[in-house]
């Protein structure tokens, strides 16, 4: 017999014609052991109590000032009712499936106006036990003694000029430094099962992000890394920090309990050094699907992109027809209002000044050509506009001093059936802002024309004067280091099966990638120099990440760079000196290694030897007598031996 509810044994007794009014069900008793099917009010009890185990109070909501009606109106609002007058209490909790609907229940409905007397108040019920806890009394903050923290930037400080770069491989996590002089990585610091997803650094390297379920939380050191402050964000995706390490972006998507609902985005922006959340945005994936080079259901990431150069002064995010930019000093629209821009599908900041540049698409079937505009912030004002005509696509890329704006336009041809690419090169710095076209003859010119590279992948290097053409995935790794000053190949090499190529912050090492996420055998890395010698391999079971460390921009002003370009052999001395004596060293202990090679090898023949020497008596034993060991000595002969296994008879009949 199945479970039954209390509604289908209600049903069963009026078939019957049964008054279970006029039955006291607590005085039946059941045989021990034997429900009969019937549900316990304890284990329904039960049930609700885990499931406020699973989200305490974090889905319950309490709305306030609610109408007093009487008890026939009760159930247009829900509320408690005062005993004495059977009317209802001005206020009423609600219990949702999830914190995230609760969540949005909150934000959509407080401050709602019912009528001119009620307005509603919508409060987490969790608030209240937070605000509960205030003391009654006001006491002094206890002033803790200062303790000095590890300086974050020391590993700048390095004496061998090295760079450090992150790893995950199965459980592990970590840190090494890159001994290129040594031909070896350096470890710094390992961790297991220090973060859930993946691990990234900050933008200039102070800070490595480790993500977890229940938020996330940055590490800080040269050597140590200990925990500098965590964030709460539960099931979150993803993070970005911004360009000057102030602020830290958070993402989570959570599914709505109606399948037919859009999932659920919650993304917090935090103070990086106090952990407080400064603004949170929340709403449904197809509100943040617009613009961003990747992302998770649907939604683009980043996000938020960040202006005004290192100091963090504004970010900004693409909607339907506009462009919302805020300002961190209130994180509010600048301007309290959005910029319009129809049908806009991308924008970019300078990197060092707050200027916005964005591409509209053609309209109007062709109509309305397509453009690409320059904004100031936060004045809003246009400072120059491009128009674009047959345009198929378009990409904004910013030189990284901010003084070039180069737009990539990919045109229809005249029969619609192709496309063909051209350049717009902005030049910000120089009055009006002068817009010059790549293929007309002017101040831009190309360089050379590389055919036949099995390539499908370019890396330039940080320093901007060596490109790798790298065949990736399908290509078999193929490598081509080429000197773009010089237009001549360095060298040509392959790591077999390479899936991602990473140059390191200063330009002088690159790494080769093959993570298991495309391939599971010969899982690893490879570190080159910049002109394609390999320096060393490291293989490594289950490798998922590899990351440089970012570092800061130089404290030196061009012109110090510039003298020391000019004075490198007196610098470069020093540096050649103890490049040298490494490579004594390492020939130092190259040799040591072939002279215990020799020794164990010299080590192993004395002893087979020594038993060959044993074993003389026994070998002359096996020669009948004869001493010498040379078989040149001995004659061989053949000798055939007969032996007789068995004899049987039998008698056969006839």
């Amino acid at each position: 017999m199945g479970e039954i509810s209390l509604s289908e044994l209600e049903a069963r007794a009026n078939a019957a014609g049964i008054d279970l009014s006029q039955i006291d069900l607590d005085s039946i008793q059941l045989p021990p052991g034997d429900e009969f099917g019937i549900i316990s009010d304890d284990e329904d009890v039960y049930q609700e109590e885990q499931l406020d185990f699973d989200y305490g109070l974090g889905n319950t909501i309490v709305v306030d000032n609610l109408p007093v009606v009487p008890m026939e109106k009760r159930m247009a609002f829900g509320c408690l009712l005062i005993p004495d007058t059977h009317k209802t209490l001005r206020y009423c909790f609600i219990e949702y499936n999830t914190p995230q609907e609760a969540e949005l229940a909150k934000e959509k409905t407080n401050g709602y106006k019912l009528d001119r007397a009620h307005i509603f108040a919508v409060n987490m019920i969790q608030d209240f036990n937070r605000f509960m806890k205030v003391p009654d009394e006001w006491a002094p903050l206890e002033i803790r003694p200062y303790v000095p923290g590890e300086n974050l930037q020391s590993w700048l400080a390095d004496e061998k000029a090295r760079d450090q770069f992150v790893i995950r491989a199965s459980s592990d996590t970590e840190v090494f430094w890159n001994d290129a002089r040594h031909l070896k990585p350096d470890p710094v610091y390992k961790r297991a099962y220090w973060t859930e997803s993946f691990v990234q650094w900050s933008s200039l390297g102070t800070y490595l992000a480790t993500v977890h379920r229940q938020g996330t939380a940055v590490w800080g050191g040269a050597s140590t890394f200990n925990q500098l402050m965590r964030y709460a964000h539960p099931q979150v995706k993803l993070i970005d920090f911004s360009p000057g390490e102030k602020y830290l972006v958070t993402y989570s998507g959570h599914e709505p309990s109606n399948p037919r609902d859009a999932n659920r985005v919650v993304i917090n922006i935090f103070d990086v050094r106090t952990g407080k959340v400064m603004r949170d945005f929340k709403g449904s994936a197809d509100e943040f699907a617009i613009g961003g080079t990747g992302g998770v259901a649907g939604v683009s990431w980043p996000v938020f992109k960040w202006g005004g150069g290192k100091d963090d002064k504004y970010f900004a995010k693409i909607g339907k027809n506009m462009i919302s930019v805020y300002e961190t000093e209130s994180f509010s629209l600048v301007d309290k209002k959005s910029l319009k821009a129809e049908s806009v599908v991308d924008f970019s900041w300078s990197p060092t000044d707050p200027i916005l540049a964005f591409y509209v698409p053609e309209l109007g079937g062709g109509n309305q050509p397509a453009r690409v505009s320059l904004v100031q912030i936060p004045s809003k004002e246009e400072l120059r506009q491009k128009n674009l005509f047959s345009v198929s696509d378009c990409k904004l890329y910013w030189q990284s001093n901010g003084d070039y704006l180069a737009v990539k336009v990919d045109r229809y041809t005249k029969t619609k059936k192709s496309t063909y690419t051209g350049f717009e090169l902005f030049r910000i710095k120089e009055r009006d802002i002068p817009i010059e076209t790549a293929h007309n003859t002017g101040r831009v010119s190309k360089l050379t024309t590389l055919k036949g590279k099995q390539a499908n992948a370019l890396f330039w290097s940080p320093s901007g004067r060596y490109i790798i053409l790298a065949g990736l995935k399908g290509f078999n790794g193929q490598l081509e280091f080429y000197n773009v000053d010089e237009l001549e190949t360095m060298a040509t090499a392959e790591h077999f099966t390479a899936t991602d190529v990473e140059w390191d912050p200063t330009g002088r090492y690159v790494a080769t990638l093959v993570t298991s996420v495309h391939h599971e055998m010969e899982n690893g890395f490879n570190i080159w120099s910049f002109n394609g010698k390999l320096l060393y391999r490291t293989l490594k079971d289950h490798f998922f990440q590899f990351l440089w460390r970012p570092r800061p921009p130089s404290l030196l002003s061009p012109e110090k760079e510039e003298e020391i370009a000019k004075n490198l052999k007196k610098y470069s001395k020093k540096y050649e000196t103890e490049d040298q004596d490494v490579s004594l060293q390492l020939s130092e202990q190259d040799r040591e290694k072939r002279r215990k090679l020799k020794d164990e090898w010299e080590k192993w023949v004395s002893e087979w030897k020594r038993l060959h020497e044993v074993e003389k008596l026994q070998r002359q034993m096996l020669r009948d007598g004869e001493a010498s060991d040379e078989e040149e000595e001995y004659e061989a002969k053949e000798v055939e031996v007969e032996e007789l296994l068995d004899v049987s008879e039998e008698v056969l009949s006839f």
